[in-house]
C-alpha cells in the first residue's frame, strides 16, 4: 500500500495495485491511526510501501497468512472456514450499519457499481428489526393530528 502522510489526508490511506487497477481512499478508524502514524514515521522514503514483505516488496497472500498465523487463529476461534476476504464484507457491513451511505461504501471498496457493493452488505436480524421499528415510528408520526397526513398516491 502506498502511503500518504496523515496530516495531508486526514483519516485515510491511498491504496494502489487493486484488482480494479484504481487507487482508492481507505478510511482509518481512530483506534489504528496512532499505529499507522508510528509506522509512517519509521519509513524513510516518502512514497515507499507502508507495509512490506521480508525483501521490501509487496506482501503476498501466502506471506500474510503465515505472518498472522491465520489458519491457527481462526481454527482456535472455531471459525476455520473464515477467509480474510470475509473481513471485507464485515467491515463494509459495519460501516453500512453506522450509517455510511452506500455510494461512499462503493468508493471505499473500489467497486464499479452499487450492486456489487450491496452484495457485500449483510444486515443482521437487529438491523432488520430496527428498520421495522423505524417504519412504525414514521407511520405513527404521519397519523398523528399534529404530523403530516397520509396521502393517496
Amino acid at each position: 500500500m502506498k502511503r500518504r502522510r496523515l496530516g495531508g489526508f486526514t483519516g485515510g490511506l491511498i491504496g494502489k495495485g487493486t484488482k480494479g487497477k484504481r487507487a482508492r481512499v481507505v478510511p482509518l478508524i481512530e483506534e489504528v491511526r496512532p499505529i499507522v502514524a508510528r509506522r509512517l514515521d519509521s519509513v524513510a522514503e516518502p512514497h515507499s510501501r507502508l507495509f512490506t514483505g521480508p525483501r521490501g516488496g509487496r506482501i503476498s497472500i501466502a506471506l500474510l497468512r503465515d505472518a498472522t498465523h491465520w489458519d491457527e487463529v481462526v481454527t482456535k476461534l472455531g471459525h476455520e472456514h473464515l477467509r480474510r476476504h470475509d473481513l471485507r464484507h464485515t467491515g463494509l457491513t459495519w460501516m453500512d450499519d453506522a450509517g455510511v451511505p452506500v455510494h461512499v461504501l462503493c468508493k471505499i471498496a473500489g467497486h464499479g457499481s452499487l450492486s456489487t457493493t450491496q452484495r457485500y452488505l449483510h444486515p443482521d436480524r437487529q438491523s432488520i428489526t430496527d428498520a421495522g421499528t423505524a417504519l412504525s415510528a414514521h407511520l405513527k408520526a404521519r397519523r398523528s393530528p399534529d404530523g403530516p397526513q397520509l396521502r393517496a398516491v
